[in-house]
């Protein structure tokens, strides 16, 4: 008989190792995992220091009063916990990454990447380890064990649901990984974060990009870089000269405000070309694309077909719609059956069969 984590064994002698952000969602899973029986151990990844300025930004995690209440949270219910320090594999794997993507004139998801290259990667490899049976993680997705294969669905509150983020998850990662808070919704995490009398039971929930405050990519971005951004022409689809821009990192696809051109009607962001420092600009119609380009695809389980009509979702927050995904040498294209706007290179595209994650990829290219 298998316990609740799956496991041919007994809660007591499963060793867990929850990853523990300081925020309410982790340490319900240590505090609920904890109750059942399993022998629960909690680690957190220090990813700043405790002077940067990304962690005085109350919406921040993995810094320092962060890691302080994860090891309050461990204390009160009873559990080991470690810290580990990162600062140095998510400036590089992270940061230096969006920093880098953003020059390029791309729209980054520096939150895939984090989940991607530090938290199932090295942590798991952690887990590992320490002897660990599984490793659990606060993140909203089901994970559906059934005749030894393991497949992931949306989390049952849409709202929360963080499939999208997930894409890049592998099979042996997976079978290893566990998400005890799929089938919650929030109020009932923050209910139990209440009932087991966690102090974070009311903190707020982290922003998307902890290491950007108040959304200001471009200051995060200077900080990091030093180099004095270089003005450039803003141009339509012609190529005719409207302004002047003062660099292309202040710039995403389907911005509105900040293009700073007198007309009589309002100019998009189209395309950056960060190749020859301009910024592409037009009507807001022209944002439409129909089919996408993507790279590095991941398939959470192996596709035989490469001809396939699925559904698709180019941002976190959109709802899902249907499109044909057809192999073409190492790439896919993918063609929409409902134009979508502001389509940007560096975005995810996440390919999903209802609520089933099937995987995603990242795009390279859109056309209008």
């Amino acid at each position: 008989m298998k316990n609740s984590l799956g496991i041919s064994k007994e809660p007591s002698k499963t060793r867990v190792v929850v990853a523990m952000s300081g925020g309410v969602d982790s340490s319900v899973v240590a505090a609920m995992l904890n109750k059942e029986g399993y022998e629960v151990i909690g680690i957190t990844l220090q990813l700043y220091s405790s002077n940067d300025s990304f962690q005085k930004h109350k919406k921040t995690c993995c810094a320092g009063q962060d890691v302080l209440d994860a090891k309050r949270v461990a204390d009160t219910i009873g559990i080991k916990h470690y810290v580990f320090d990162y600062e140095k594999i998510f400036k590089e794997r992270v940061i230096d990454k969006f920093v880098s993507s953003y020059q390029k004139g791309e729209t980054p998801i520096p939150c895939i990447n984090c989940n991607q290259e530090v938290k199932f990667q090295d942590l798991l490899n952690t887990a590992r380890s320490l002897d660990a049976d599984v490793m659990a993680t606060g993140h909203y997705i089901r994970r559906v064990s059934s005749q030894n294969k393991n497949t992931l669905y949306k989390a049952k509150d849409l709202s929360r649901d963080q499939s999208y983020f997930l894409f890049n998850i592998t099979s042996d990662q997976l079978e290893f990984l566990r998400f005890p808070l799929g089938d919650l919704q929030k109020t009932e995490v923050r209910a139990l974060a209440a009932e087991f009398g966690l102090l974070v039971a009311e903190k707020p929930d982290s922003q998307d990009i902890c290491f950007v405050p108040d959304g200001k990519y471009a200051k995060v971005i200077e900080k990091i870089d030093k180099k004095k951004q270089i003005p450039g022409d803003i141009v339509d689809l012609e190529g005719n000269v409207l302004g002047e821009h003062l660099g292309i990192i202040n710039f995403t696809v389907g911005q509105r405000r900040g293009i700073k051109i007198g007309n009589s009607f309002p100019y998009y962001v189209l395309k950056i070309d960060a190749l020859n420092n301009r910024i592409i600009v037009g009507k807001k119609e022209s944002l439409l694309v129909n089919t996408v380009n993507l790279t590095d695809v991941n398939w959470i389980e192996s596709q035989k077909d490469d001809n396939l009509d699925l559904e698709v979702k180019l941002r976190s927050t959109q709802e899902a719609v249907r499109a044909n995904l057809k192999k073409i040498n190492r790439k896919w294209l993918v063609t929409l059956d409902k134009s979508e706007s502001g389509v940007s290179p560096g975005q995810a595209c996440v390919f999903y069969k209802g609520e089933m994650l099937i995987g995603g990829g990242w795009v390279i290219g859109a056309n209008y």
